[in-house]
């Protein structure tokens, strides 16, 4: 006989999917709620310091990720799992974390300090195209010619982007043209994460989530920070315990990463990886309506050019994908493993963590 509990009347009313866009709200303003809070830094400098710098941001920020991490997942972590590892398994986790646990958030919040987050956010796209190219080259997957065409378009989009900017400060030369340094960033940050993803493609399909999430955030947090150590000096970090510093990270902290992060894990254990995937495509689209109305930053044309192809092309990659996943017998509990939630999270870009 099978006993069922028995649930609050509000309970079954909250669908996965709901989670999950509620999530993809606050992850889509992460960048523009980052930007933010370094503008309110700048306006209470500490010694001649920014307190609420990009680096304590991502630094604390990660720190708050993996407390939370650890309190979802802690089931996880068992020493009978954790002994199913095998080294090629450890030597990937650690790959991963380098690129997208250190590498990747590191360059992107270096750029949010140099180009608009419009850039940020569209230039980032680079790296779903980028992906499925490596993933047919190296995995020797096949995608259907919608999603070939979405991902061209995608890619010509971000190339727009990035060489129709207007003249700025910072810029760099490669090959005749003039390219900003934030832009680049980004776009190297993706690439990162795009390795990333492979990697975790072929190697982490038997690996739990947490497991990985939490090795990923702990060790890219532990790498990050000797290495900004390293190339800006001991007292890079002198604000980390800063009471103005703490008061504002409770709030990104609290709601990007606890909230956020909390809505999102629960609206994958709900909904299927069509779903999921769908609604996390629609983040670009919330980025560029939170930087307009957290800072006034209205697209320029080369972002009106270059975003409407980027995202002609999401939603031209979303044909057919979405309904032959939707066709296989997925249940909700199925997105447990680090290879679905990266695959999801790869049509996201950007989360603040």
């Amino acid at each position: 006989m099978t006993i069922r509990k028995k649930q609050h009347p509000l309970i079954p009313r909250i669908s996965g999917q709901t989670y999950l866009w509620l999530a993809i709200l606050i992850f889509g303003a992460s960048s523009a709620v980052t930007r933010k809070l370094t503008e309110i830094g700048a306006q209470h400098f500490v010694d001649g310091r920014n307190p609420i710098s990009l680096c304590n941001v991502l630094f604390v920020g990660n720190l708050c990720a993996l407390i939370l991490m650890s309190l979802i997942y802690r089931k996880q972590w068992n020493k009978a799992t954790l002994q199913r590892l095998s080294k090629p398994d450890w030597i990937s986790l650690t790959a991963v974390a380098i690129l997208a646990g250190a590498l990747a958030p590191g360059l992107i919040f270096q750029a949010l300090a140099l180009t608009k987050v419009n850039n940020v956010i569209l230039i980032g796209r680079i790296e779903p195209p980028l992906t499925l190219a490596l993933s047919v080259w190296l995995l020797k997957e096949r995608i259907s010619i919608w999603q070939f065409v979405g991902a061209i378009a995608a890619f010509i989009g971000v190339i727009l982007t990035i060489v129709l900017q207007p003249p700025q400060i910072s810029m760099v030369s490669m090959g005749g043209f003039h390219l900003g340094l934030g832009e680049l960033l980004v776009a190297i940050g993706s690439v990162a994460v795009s390795i990333s993803t492979i990697i975790s493609k072929k190697y982490f399909s038997q690996i739990p989530l947490g497991i990985s999430s939490i090795f990923r955030t702990g060790l890219g947090t532990i790498i990050f920070f000797f290495t900004a150590l390293i190339l800006y000096g001991r007292y890079h970090f002198a604000d980390i315990f800063s009471p103005f510093l703490w008061k504002w990270m409770f709030l990104y902290g609290g709601l990007i990463v606890v909230v956020g992060q909390s809505l999102w894990t629960k609206g994958l254990q709900n909904s299927t990886v069509a779903k999921a995937t769908l609604v996390g495509s629609f983040t670009p689209i919330v980025g560029i309506i939170a930087a307009y109305l957290i800072l006034g930053e209205a697209p320029n044309m080369a972002q009106y050019i270059g975003g409407s192809l980027i995202l002609a092309g999401i939603f031209l990659s979303r044909i057919n994908k979405t309904s032959q996943k939707s066709r296989k017998n997925v249940t909700p509990s199925e997105i447990t493993s680090a290879q679905a939630a990266k695959e999801i999270e790869m049509d996201m870009g950007f989360k603040g963590i």
